[in-house]
C-alpha cells in the first residue's frame, strides 16, 4: 500500500516544511483565494447547512446499503458491455492491471488524476511492466518530470511549486521559455496531445459511479480526463469501491458540492459520463471498458468504530480550511491523504504503528468539521485516535509514560497538588531547554504569581468575614 510518502520523522519533516517560506506562501494564499470563493458560491446556492445535511444523507445511505448498490452498479455496467473487477488489496489491483496491459500488448499509456492509483502505486507497477504510463493533469505531470515529487494537495497536486521552479522542471524535459504560465501550458498541451494520440490504453479514476445505469463520472478542469476516455481504444477505471450514488438525482447533488468545495466554482469545466465502452452510433470512446473496484482497506474502514471517514468525496476542503496543513503543507503529512482527511482515514488504512505520528498535527480546532461538505466528524475521529494509540495501543514512549504518570499522580493526591501548586512559581526559573525550548520559540511563557489564587482568596475572606 503506498500511503507513506516520506521516511523522515516527523519533527525534521516539520521544520523542513516550515523553514519553506514560499511554500507557506502558497498554500497561505491558496487557502484563502479557494476558501473565499467556496463560501461565495455557497451563498449562491443558500441553505448550506441543508445542503450539507442532504449530501451527508446519501452518503451515509450508501454505506449502510454498500453491497446493494456494488452489486447493482456491477450489473448495469456489465449490462452496457464493461468489464468489471474486484480488487481486495493494491497488489489484486495491480495484477488485474498487469493482465489487461500484456494481453492489450500496451507499452504506453496516459493517465488522469487520480488518487486510488496513486494509492496502490500503480504508475511503479506498470513502469516495471516496461509500460510507459504519462500522467496527462498538468499539476501530475510537473511532478511525474519532477523526479516523481508527490501530491501536496489531493485537487492541487502540484501547489508548492514556483513558476521559476516549473520552469526548470519544463527546461529539462526542453522547454526554452520564460517563467510564463501560458507559454508553459502550450508546451506540456503539445506533449500531452501526442501522447493522447500514441497510447494504447488510457486509465482515469472515478469521481462517482452510479449504481442504476453502470455510469463512471469523472469531474475534470483541463480537458485531459476527456481525452484519456475518448481517444485510446482501451480504457481502465480505478474506482474506490465506496464511490457509489444510487442515480444521477444524487449525482447532481454531490457534484454540486464536489465542485464548490473543491475549488469555489459553481460546476467542473468537464463533466464525463461513461457507459459501457463504445456503441454502434458513438462517434468517440474506447472499444474496451475495464472497471477495477479496489477495497485496499475499505472494509476494515466500514467494520471499524470510524466508518463516516468513507463518506470523503476527495473535495480537500478540510485541507484548506487547516491551519496546521497551512505552514507544512500535504508533505508535512508524510502520507498521501494529508491534512485532516489524512490524520482521520490513513492511520486506519495504513495501521496506528506507521501512522501513530500523523493524528498528532492537528489542533483539534474544529475547522474543518464546519466545512466538510459530507460532514464527516473529522476532529472527534483524530482525538479518538489519539486516544486509541495512547490507551489501547500503548504506543508512547517510556519518557511520556513517565511524565504522564507522574503528572497523574501528583493531579490525583490532594497533598502533593498541594505541594506542587506551592512550589510552580519556580518553573519562572526553569532553563528554556528540550521541549520548554522549542515551545518558547513562538511563544512568551506566563509569569507564575508565587502567592496562589487559593491563598489569595482564603486570606481575603478572613479579612473581609467571609464576605
Amino acid at each position: 500500500m503506498s500511503l507513506k510518502t516520506s521516511d523522515i520523522p516527523l519533527k525534521a519533516r516539520i521544520k523542513q516544511k516550515l523553514d519553506d517560506s514560499f511554500m507557506r506562501k502558497a498554500i497561505g494564499a491558496a487557502q484563502d483565494l479557494i476558501n473565499r470563493k467556496r463560501e461565495d458560491r455557497f451563498a449562491e446556492l443558500g441553505h448550506y447547512e441543508q445542503w450539507r445535511d442532504l449530501a451527508s444523507d446519501i452518503r451515509q445511505n450508501v454505506l449502510e446499503n454498500l453491497d446493494y448498490y456494488l452489486h447493482q452498479f456491477v450489473q448495469n455496467a456489465e449490462k452496457a458491455g464493461a468489464v468489471v473487477y474486484f480488487a481486495r488489496d493494491a497488489a489484486q489491483a495491480n495484477a488485474v492491471a498487469e493482465k489487461i496491459f500484456l494481453n492489450k500488448k500496451a507499452t504506453k499509456a496516459v493517465k488522469s488524476k487520480s488518487m486510488v492509483t496513486e494509492e496502490i502505486g500503480l504508475n511503479e507497477t506498470l513502469e516495471a511492466l516496461g509500460v510507459e504510463i504519462l500522467e496527462t493533469d498538468l499539476g501530475e505531470f510537473l511532478l511525474q518530470v519532477d523526479d516523481k515529487d508527490k501530491p501536496s494537495h489531493i485537487v492541487v497536486p502540484a501547489l508548492h511549486k514556483s513558476r521559476d521552479r516549473i520552469r526548470e522542471v519544463l527546461a529539462d524535459q526542453g522547454y526554452q521559455g520564460e517563467a510564463d504560465p501560458e507559454a508553459m501550458t502550450r508546451f506540456v498541451r503539445k506533449r500531452l496531445r501526442q501522447a493522447f494520440m500514441a497510447a494504447d490504453i488510457g486509465v482515469t479514476g472515478c469521481n462517482f459511479a452510479v449504481a442504476d445505469s453502470g455510469t463512471v463520472a469523472l469531474m475534470t478542469n483541463e480537458g485531459n480526463g476527456r481525452f484519456v476516455s475518448t481517444i485510446p481504444k482501451t480504457q481502465v477505471v480505478f474506482m474506490g469501491m465506496e464511490r457509489i450514488v444510487p442515480s444521477f438525482r444524487e449525482l447532481d447533488i454531490m457534484f454540486s458540492m464536489l465542485a464548490r468545495s473543491a475549488v469555489g466554482s459553481r460546476t467542473s469545466v468537464y463533466m464525463s459520463l461513461l457507459t459501457g465502452p463504445r456503441a454502434d452510433g458513438d462517434v468517440d470512446g474506447p472499444e474496451e471498458l475495464y472497471i477495477i473496484i479496489v477495497d485496499n482497506g475499505r472494509s476494515d474502514v466500514l467494520a471499524s468504530r470510524f466508518p463516516d471517514v468513507l463518506k470523503c468525496i476527495r473535495c480537500g476542503t478540510c485541507m484548506l480550511e487547516c491551519p496546521a496543513y497551512r505552514h507544512i503543507s500535504g508533505h508535512g503529512y508524510g502520507a498521501l491523504y494529508p491534512g485532516p482527511l489524512g490524520a482521520a482515514l490513513t492511520p486506519i488504512l495504513g495501521g496506528y504503528e506507521q501512522f501513530k505520528d500523523v493524528v498528532k498535527i492537528c489542533s483539534l480546532c474544529g475547522a474543518c468539521n464546519d466545512v466538510c461538505p459530507v460532514k464527516i466528524p473529522l476532529y472527534e475521529t483524530i482525538y479518538e485516535h489519539r486516544r486509541i494509540i495512547v490507551e489501547e495501543k500503548k504506543m508512547t514512549g517510556k519518557l511520556e509514560d513517565f511524565v504522564f504518570r507522574q503528572y497523574g499522580n501528583v493531579i490525583g493526591n490532594a497533598r502533593l497538588y498541594n505541594m506542587a501548586t506551592k512550589l510552580a512559581h519556580l518553573g519562572n526559573y526553569a532553563p528554556k531547554v528540550g521541549p520548554l525550548k522549542e515551545w518558547s520559540k513562538a511563544r512568551e511563557l506566563p509569569t507564575l504569581q508565587k502567592e496562589r489564587f487559593r491563598d489569595w482568596y482564603a486570606a481575603r475572606s478572613k479579612k473581609g468575614g467571609g464576605k
